[in-house]
């Protein structure tokens, strides 16, 4: 007797290998059988036919932090397949915190991860954070080590070197992170407080991770330039002998990625074990107050409002902005309600209504939205991100920002069924089956999830049950939250959370998601 049997699929086990028809069956949270499981009995069958069955999807690079923590059913990312989130992404999240870094990290983050000062509940480090985690959602989560967090907690968030007593103290946290089950660090490189470590001090901080080869996973210092930013990250990797996972890396010149590629095949992934992560579309998006000068960040994110105020910062501001295609940048989505009618609008057209110069229309506009604006960019063809998408060392995160209400990229909806979709069928840029590789099985391997990934006897029972003929992404930029289409079935750990494409409403607690721990089966 089987809990539950998916049957007349055509299986795509997550090795990139070709698919092949077969039946699946689940005991408890495990897959205990596959093949012709005709005649057998079980709780639930799932009708398979015309289908592909293939393990769930996994996201290396999301910012899906706090929703996780306040939405059992995270349905914009679970109607995708995906069944596991690697969270705390770009080196800033809302662990590890003390008692005077837990609120500039929560108004910090308001545009990118939507926590408010009311749902902290108290936690402090990384375990604490990811046990309020563990059955409260359906989808399993495991963590990084955010370094800002970590930088913060022993050198505040100014420019200065750790001292001695502080690296130690750094040091502390980061081994506190991985017996807490991290994957590695991750970094930030153009965001607060991480954009002022050195290279020396990102290799000494590596070094702690090599033993358990734990990854250096890197939003890198890309207001440097994308190519020094690459070499710099390679270079941690090698000195400090971890290996070097790249956040979203793509190009907005067919020259530029040709280059990066070049140096990608030529050097990196000869020198260090390296991969790296982007999303199926070349638009980006980001916050707002990612414009401005680093120096109004060394007293921490809610000092940041009087820096505004004072003329010289303008002037800098001002200097920051001439760099920026404000004509490309769209107003995503605002905090406050009654800026709300801004939303699609370009910077540059909504500078150019306020008629102020555009440093003091973008301070205004941070002052009267607490910093919490989203932008996103438009800056080139979808198609020049595809040599990406193709590479062998690459895998999917989709970056996904969510704000209800707000013009977001849909990126944050789109992502899962556009590359075994389109990608697939009409670009042809790859197989179905290495399609679902860099979703499953190659992005469990590399981050550590072992028995995931891969539809296997004894692996858990994540998987993802679609149509390759139809599913596709419907969320754009005009109307961005829109659920795909094609994805039937998802099981998280033997648990079925979506049935023919719907959530299922009868689950109770503990829901099946878990807090998964780096290398721990």
């Amino acid at each position: 007797m089987f809990d539950l049997i998916v049957h007349g699929g055509d299986l795509i086990d997550g090795t990139g290998k070709s698919g092949y028809p077969a039946d699946l069956g689940i005991q408890g949270d495990r897959i205990s059988e596959t093949g012709n499981l005709a005649g057998k009995e079980s709780r639930i069958k799932i009708n398979a036919n015309e289908r592909v069955v293939a393990p769930g999807f996994i996201d290396v690079h999301n910012h899906s932090d706090s929703w996780l923590l306040t939405t059992p059913h995270f349905l914009s990312k679970t109607a995708q397949g995906f069944t596991t989130e690697v969270i705390m992404a770009d080196g800033i999240s809302y662990a590890p915190v003390n008692r005077e870094t837990v609120y500039p990290w929560i108004y910090y983050l308001r545009s990118l991860n939507g926590l408010r000062f009311h749902e902290y509940k108290g936690w402090q480090n990384l375990s604490e954070y990811m046990s309020l985690l563990d059955g409260r959602t359906v989808q399993n989560s495991i963590p990084h080590i955010p370094y800002a967090n970590v930088r913060t907690l022993a050198c505040g968030f100014g420019r200065q070197r750790p001292d001695d007593v502080q690296m130690a103290l750094i040091i502390k946290e980061i081994e506190k992170g991985m017996d807490a089950g991290a994957v590695g660090i991750s970094t930030g490189l153009d965001y607060i407080a991480q954009c002022h470590a050195s290279t020396e001090e990102l290799v000494q901080v590596c070094q702690v991770i090599a033993p358990s080869q734990g990854l250096y996973v890197t939003h890198m210092r890309y207001k440097i330039g994308t190519m020094k930013a690459l070499q710099e990250a390679v270079e941690i990797g090698k000195k400090a002998k971890v290996p070097v996972h790249i956040s979203h890396l793509k190009a907005t010149s067919e020259s530029l990625s040709e280059e990066l590629l070049s140096y990608v095949d030529r050097v990196a992934t000869q020198e260090v074990d390296f991969s790296f992560d982007v999303y199926p579309y070349l638009p980006g998006s980001t916050m707002l107050n990612f414009l401005l000068p680093y120096d109004v960040w060394d007293r921490g994110p809610l000092a940041v409002l009087s820096h505004l105020e004072d003329r010289r910062c303008r002037d800098r501001i001002a200097t920051q902005l001439t760099d920026w295609p404000l004509d490309r940048a769209v107003i995503a989505w605002t905090s406050s309600k009654g800026n709300n009618h801004l939303q699609g609008m370009s910077m540059s057209q909504y500078i150019s209504n306020t008629k102020l110069p555009p440093a003091d229309a973008v301070a205004n506009l941070l002052i009267e939205e607490n910093l919490s604006i989203l932008l996103v960019f438009h800056h080139g063809k979808d198609s020049l991100v595809e040599p990406f998408l193709a590479h062998s060392h690459y895998m999917m995160g989709t970056d996904g920002i969510y704000q209800e209400g707000g013009l977001i990229h849909p990126r944050h909806y789109g992502s899962a069924p556009r590359l075994l979709g389109s990608c697939v069928r009409e670009r042809k840029l790859f197989s179905l089956e290495k399609a679902v590789y860099k979703l499953s099985g190659y992005p469990a391997r590399r981050f550590g999830l072992r028995k995931r990934g891969i539809l296997k006897k004894g692996n858990f029972a994540d998987l993802v049950i679609f149509d390759p003929k139809t599913i596709a992404n419907q969320a754009t930029y005009e109307d961005p939250h829109q659920l795909p289409v094609g994805i039937d079935h998802v099981i998280v750990n033997g648990t079925q959370i979506l049935s023919h494409s719907q959530p299922v409403e009868t689950l109770g607690y503990p829901l099946p998601g878990r807090y998964l721990r780096f290398n721990e089966g």
